[in-house]
């Protein structure tokens, strides 16, 4: 019996949700007395081999030339052979993009018992229960699997990374591979230094901005954490941002360390695709803000006066000129 969890990867390299991922499974295989392996498809320029530094035994490389593009038909086909072949009996996925894409189709054609959106080590002492998010992250429930086999996808910024040291054995597996019914005949990547999903700190900014040429300031900022750039609808519908930058209920849902939010005033749409981050600073001018009630810290200030001030004051603590 094994736990096989699903390593997603991007240009080249694996992502940090599948970090967290690999670093689940393996809790998870240890808590039932299982071993614990990974499925990767397509090409990485990343080691494989040092995966085993998150506990794993063995990735699974499934490589052919129709998986360099990611298909969710046929990659849920080769992952549900994959899971057959080693008797799989717990497939993880992270909740990201992807794995929302992967793990229901995954756990149909297994019919298998499927959670999305687990924050937490499942409980195994009296059955198997899976702690989630539910509501936009306002409440949670304990759900319980009874079937066989189970597939559940793990919430991003959920589970911290634990590395340690150790080689996993890379193989491969005589697997059927169908070419993809829809043909992609273009990619148009978004361009940015840290993605929104993967980022662990992310500034955002609202229309307290008064316009996209103030940004400076939130770039500055940002650049300085080592932050990703977000902002709020209105400012993305005014198209002073990109849209890729949208964050909240309508726009991407993350659940970073730290989220600084600026002249944003915390309507319940933003709130829902922020409120998963588990520090909260809010800067606004106006005392009222509803934001300031779901917010860990606030500054009552002109975000012209203050995010300066604190971009400074983060370079003068990091030594930065």
């Amino acid at each position: 019996m094994s736990v096989l969890i699903y390593i997603d990867h991007s240009d080249g390299q694996v992502k940090k949700s599948s970090m967290e991922a690999l670093s689940y499974g393996v809790k998870i295989a240890e808590q039932i007395g299982a071993v614990a392996e990974g499925v990767l498809l397509g090409d990485v320029s990343t080691d494989l081999p040092s995966l085993g530094n998150f506990g794993i035994k063995k990735v699974y490389h499934i490589q052919n030339s129709l998986l360099q593009i990611f298909d969710a038909q046929s990659y849920t086909k080769v992952i549900a052979q994959v899971a057959q072949q080693t008797s799989a009996k717990i497939i993880i996925f992270s909740n990201n993009s992807a794995g929302k894409s992967l793990a229901p189709k995954v756990a149909v054609r297994m019919n298998a018992g499927y959670v999305s959106g687990a924050i937490a080590l499942p409980e195994t002492s009296n059955g198997f229960n899976v702690r989630k998010n539910v509501f936009s992250g306002k409440a949670f429930a304990n759900v319980e699997v009874k079937t066989e086999i189970k597939v559940i996808a793990l919430n991003v910024n959920a589970f911290s990374v634990s590395e340690g040291t150790g080689n996993a054995e890379v193989v491969s597996l005589n697997i059927d591979v169908e070419a993809p019914k829809v043909k992609v005949i273009g990619t148009n990547k978004t361009k940015g230094t840290v993605s929104l999903t993967e980022a662990e700190t992310v500034v955002s900014a609202g229309r307290g901005l008064k316009g996209p040429e103030n940004w400076k300031i939130i770039e500055d900022l940002a650049s300085t954490l080592g932050a990703a750039l977000a902002c709020s609808r209105p400012v993305a519908d005014a198209h002073w941002r990109p849209h890729n930058e949208h964050v909240g209920q309508t726009g991407i849902a993350i659940a970073p360390n730290l989220y600084i939010a600026i002249g944003i005033s915390g309507a319940i749409q933003h709130l829902a695709g922020v409120n998963r981050s588990k520090v909260i600073v809010v800067i606004n001018k106006d005392p009222e803000a509803p934001f300031f009630k779901a917010a860990d810290y606030g500054i009552v200030g002109d975000a012209f006066e203050v995010v300066p001030k604190l971009t400074q004051a983060v370079k003068k603590v990091k030594g930065i000129a």
